[in-house]
């Protein structure tokens, strides 16, 4: 080879080998891929449950008569509102009224008999004293003064008896609420007997509604209050929503849990009672109430979008740890709003990944970008179910 071919190969190789050096730069030198990240924390929580329920009123009655009678007048307007004591239907009474007035009178009479023999009684007594009279005759005017005290005694029950039939003759409301259709109309017949009532008498204020719960959810919390995982709250308010969702403006107190379990459902019943000053809530209306079944003290949450299924539809959460991403298995029980409870598998401390979970693969190098849960974005959200019932989603 020429040494002029030698000085025009040697300028085209540098080339040539600068050019491929520099192709060989850039994926040398390339970045690890940018994800966003939550910090966990351990923070205090009431735990929650949404039960169905129904309304039902705090008192209810069905007025009957007490005595048979014609219905003279109603006095009350249906469907409004009536006070306790205030007369709603009105009976002939003048048989009842009649019978009283004998009974007063009788009553009368054995008093004046009582009169007359106490007065005997005592002359006989005095008479004694100077055996005027044998002592026969004053143990007869004793027992004479007794037996019209008896018959006196008699009469005033007689009396009393005959003024009640007088009074359930006027049919009064047993307390305050609202009063719904009569089945009887001014002219009709009644007894004391009958089976239909007259009408139906319920207070609305407050008023009760009435919640089912599993007995294996029971069984849960227990489990969990023994364990120390779980405190019990008490008086923690309830939350009553409406048919359309919205909250009821009022607030609920749990009043009473059923001891006993419906072996058909497998279910107990729950009652809470709550104020409803403008009767929103009526008997019968299907509503749900959120109830809260302890706190937790030291609590993990993680936001929905962090937390994925595998193939085998077990939970999963993606972590950088040291600028590594690792793949855990975790339990979690149900959500917290947007967050999902942890059971197991996250601790405080830990970077779950939020955004960009396409670009991240476990064992891989990325760089983590802090961000508040409050601004992790929900557009790349692994497909989790947004229902609020507790999961058993263990492996």
């Amino acid at each position: 080879m020429t040494l002029h071919l030698r000085f025009f190969l040697l300028p085209l190789a540098f080339l040539f080998l600068t050019a491929c050096g520099d192709n060989e730069t850039p994926s040398a030198a390339a970045k690890p891929p940018e994800v966003n990240v939550v910090t966990l924390k351990a923070e205090a929580v009431v735990l929650t449950r949404e039960l169905p329920g129904r309304v039902a009123p705090s008192l209810v009655a069905e007025v009957r008569p007490q005595v048979s009678g014609i219905v003279k007048q109603r006095v009350f307007t249906e469907g409004g509102l009536v006070e306790a004591g205030q007369v709603l239907y009105q009976l002939d009474d003048a048989v009842y009224r009649a019978d009283a007035n004998s009974a007063k009178a009788a009553l009368a009479r054995a008093q004046a008999t009582l009169t007359s023999a106490r007065l005997t009684a005592r002359r006989s007594a005095e008479l004694t004293k100077i055996e005027a009279v044998s002592a026969q005759d004053n143990e007869s005017s004793i027992a004479a003064l007794q037996q019209a005290q008896a018959d006196v005694d008699i009469a005033k029950a007689t009396l009393e008896g005959q003024n009640l039939l007088v009074n359930y003759a006027r049919i009064t409301s047993p307390f305050t609420g609202r009063i719904g259709k009569s089945s009887v109309t001014q002219g009709a017949l009644v007894t004391a007997a009958q089976v239909q009532p007259l009408a139906t008498l319920q207070q609305l204020d407050p008023i009760y509604v009435d919640l089912t719960q599993s007995s294996a959810e029971l069984l849960q919390l227990r489990k969990e209050l023994a364990a120390g995982t779980l405190t019990q709250s008490e008086d923690l308010p309830v939350t009553i929503l409406l048919e359309d969702g919205t909250h009821y403006q009022h607030l609920g107190k749990m009043a009473f849990s059923e001891v006993t379990v419906d072996p058909t459902t497998g279910s107990f019943a729950l009652r809470v009672a709550v104020t409803n000053p403008d009767n929103i809530l009526l008997p019968g209306m299907y509503v749900r109430a959120i109830i809260g079944n302890g706190s937790r003290a030291q609590a993990i949450l993680v936001p929905q979008q962090g937390i994925g299924r595998d193939t085998r539809g077990n939970a999963t959460a993606l972590v950088v740890k040291e600028g590594k991403v690792e793949s855990r298995d975790v339990q979690v029980s149900r959500t917290i709003g947007d967050k999902w409870l942890i059971e197991n598998g996250l601790a405080a401390g830990d970077k779950v990944i939020v955004e960009g979970l396409q670009k991240a693969k476990p064992g891989m190098m990325v760089t983590a970008l802090e961000v508040s849960p409050a601004q992790a974005q929900t557009s790349e959200a692994a497909p989790v179910s947004a229902a609020s019932e507790p999961l058993a989603l263990q492996k």
